[in-house]
């Protein structure tokens, strides 16, 4: 709700806005179906049944259900800024996806934001963790921006945008990944293995991650590994992601 919430404060809105949804319930559709009579555009309703941690196939729906050439990429436990997709409009540029920071709010604001259903932007910064990543300062980007180009690895499925085109040539996210963990990095690192450049966004397209308990880890090592692998042949495309080869 946070999140839909923080859609309808965006100064340039998205052209469409598709919500991926990995096995919630009635309760959750019922809610979207809401904001479909508040939202100015299409919003898409990707859902599939729960059947464990899907992350990546739930996000392949979402690409293959896009319309629009670019594709800016979220979580569900996010709130943005209100300037979050102006600048990254800003920042599209063909050969090129783009990679942002997050604000990690404290429990109890995030407690009370919930409850309510409702927040401040002053309220979220001051009570954000890391402040320096809540700061928005757009003319510092440039001099950010290929300081990580290098780094295939390091990026946040959260705060993320790329054309897709660029996705579909490596068919997506890798579903080989069927529970939490660097699923993000292994797409990072088959699009700079195609040849796209990865930007790095300091200081603009701000977000705020609002508190919950962390996702089991439990897969994290076999799930590194399928990305280091990745990262060892120079993986671009995978056979298990929007096609099914």
């Amino acid at each position: 709700m946070l999140t839909l919430e923080s859609v309808l404060l965006q100064k340039v809105m998205p052209d469409e806005v598709i919500i991926a949804d990995d096995g919630s319930g009635e309760e959750t559709r019922q809610l979207i179906d809401e904001y479909k009579r508040k939202f100015p555009v299409a919003l898409h309703h990707v859902w599939h049944p729960d059947k464990g941690f899907r992350l990546a196939a739930i996000r392949n729906k979402a690409i293959a259900k896009a319309m629009g050439d670019y594709i800016v990429q979220i979580d569900g436990d996010i709130v943005m800024h209100p300037l979050f997709i102006s600048d990254h409009k800003c920042n599209a540029q063909e050969g090129s996806f783009v990679c942002g920071s997050r604000s990690f709010v404290k429990k109890e604001y995030s407690d009370k934001a919930l409850a309510e259903g409702r927040f401040s932007y002053k309220e979220l910064f001051r009570n954000s963790k890391n402040r320096m990543n809540a700061l928005r300062i757009p003319m510092l980007t440039p001099l950010f921006k290929h300081s990580r180009e290098k780094d295939k690895v390091t990026i946040r499925g959260c705060n993320v945008a790329y054309w897709r085109k660029d996705a579909l040539a490596i068919n997506g996210f890798n579903e080989n990944f069927r529970n939490w963990g660097d699923e993000d990095c292994d797409f990072s690192v088959r699009l700079c293995n195609l040849g796209i450049r990865k930007l790095w966004l300091k200081f603009s397209a701000v977000e705020y991650h609002i508190y919950h308990e962390e996702n089991s880890k439990a897969c994290a090592s076999h799930n590194r590994e399928l990305m280091l692998e990745a990262l060892r042949n120079g993986t671009t495309r995978v056979p298990c992601g929007i096609v099914k080869d």
